[in-house]
């Protein structure tokens, strides 16, 4: 943040972080660091708790155990002010959570209005600079109902860089899109890991993630099964069940029924 000293260390540091919903274990003790400036990319199957480790990262989740530190304060501190720390956070989701009867400029004032307590020109000027950023300057007045998902979504990227994070989570952020509105999407991503925003990325996009990611995480059943570069862990994976998921993942034809098992259909989905 401006004005203040940045802290030492990992954007991001889960230790033995566990979650679970009742009975069911999702996160079974998981250890991760994010470097400053750094893209990392967590790919796995539905159900594998690759979101869920994400709404831990800024507690939309309340871990059952283990330390979550983001920027140098421990988020899972039972004293910790996390909406004070939610602010240096950018979360983008897969549905897109525009205010529908706000236009896509007042969509990203809002925030800034009410929580950084930026007066109305200075925050109109955020506002269509980061428009500008995602590519849609024209579309100001327009209501979300009258964009694509695509349009939808950069504007929800566009708001959340409006709150000058240090970081930006993104929750499978195509994921809702048609597939020929995906590229656009990705095109804002791969800009902003240019311009060395740290990102924590849960997504299905196999190209993004060769191509971007200075890391990739494979997750199964709440565990980090491997992790490397995308060369390793894409071109090269060590683990059979890494092997498995991208086989069905990345040539879906070539998939023979019960090779892997079936956690959902995003597990089959075709990247682009």
């Amino acid at each position: 943040m401006s004005g203040e000293t940045r802290p030492e260390g990992p954007a991001i540091r889960v230790e033995g972080l566990h979650k679970s919903f009742g009975e069911l274990e999702v996160l079974r003790g998981i250890d991760l660091t994010v470097g400053r400036g750094e893209v990392v990319c967590v790919i796995g199957p539905s159900g594998s708790g690759k979101s869920t480790l994400l709404r831990c990262v800024n507690l939309l989740e309340e871990p059952s155990a283990g330390t979550v530190t983001v920027d140098g304060t421990e988020v899972t501190d039972p004293e910790v002010d996390i909406d004070r720390v939610r602010r240096r956070i950018g979360m983008v989701f897969q549905s897109f959570n525009l205010f529908p009867h706000l236009t896509a400029l007042e969509n990203l004032t809002l925030a800034q209005r009410r929580v950084l307590r930026r007066d109305k020109a200075r925050a109109v000027e955020i506002a269509r600079r980061n428009l500008a950023r995602v590519g849609l300057t024209d579309k100001e007045s327009v209501y979300p109902a009258q964009l694509s998902g695509g349009q939808q979504q950069r504007v929800a990227i566009a708001r959340a860089l409006s709150m000058d994070p240090e970081l930006m989570l993104f929750d499978e952020p195509t994921s809702a899109l048609d597939p020929e509105l995906v590229g656009d999407v990705l095109a804002v991503m791969r800009s902003l890991a240019d311009e060395g925003m740290t990102m924590l990325v849960v997504t299905h996009e196999m190209s993004f993630a060769r191509e971007v990611a200075d890391r990739v995480v494979f997750m199964d059943e709440g565990v980090i099964v491997e992790q490397g570069r995308p060369v390793e862990v894409i071109g090269a994976p060590r683990r059979e069940r890494t092997r498995a998921f991208l086989k069905r993942v990345l040539d879906p034809a070539a998939a023979r029924v019960g090779e892997v098992p079936d956690t959902g259909p995003s597990d089959a989905r075709v990247d682009r």
